[in-house]
C-alpha cells in the first residue's frame, strides 16, 4: 500500500513537470546543460527519484519553470 501511494506521487510530480516544462517550450537537455548534469540525471529526478541529487535537482527545477 505504502509502494502504491508513493508510485502515485512520483507519477503526479512527474506529470505536472512535464506539463510546466511544455508550457515553458523547455526540453529535458535543456536543462541538462543549464544545470551540469547528464539528461538522464535530469530524467531520473523527475521521475521522482528520492536520492538527495534528485531532490536537489527537483527544486532546481521547480525553480526553473516557476513552479514554487
Amino acid at each position: 500500500m505504502a509502494e502504491e501511494k508513493l508510485m502515485e506521487a512520483a507519477a503526479e510530480i512527474e506529470e505536472s513537470i512535464y506539463i510546466a516544462m511544455k508550457r515553458k517550450h523547455i526540453k529535458q537537455t535543456e536543462l541538462a546543460k543549464e544545470f551540469g548534469e547528464y539528461p538522464a540525471t535530469i530524467n531520473r529526478a523527475i521521475k521522482g527519484d528520492m536520492s538527495p541529487k534528485s531532490v536537489v535537482i527537483r527544486k532546481k527545477i521547480y525553480e526553473k519553470l516557476n513552479m514554487n
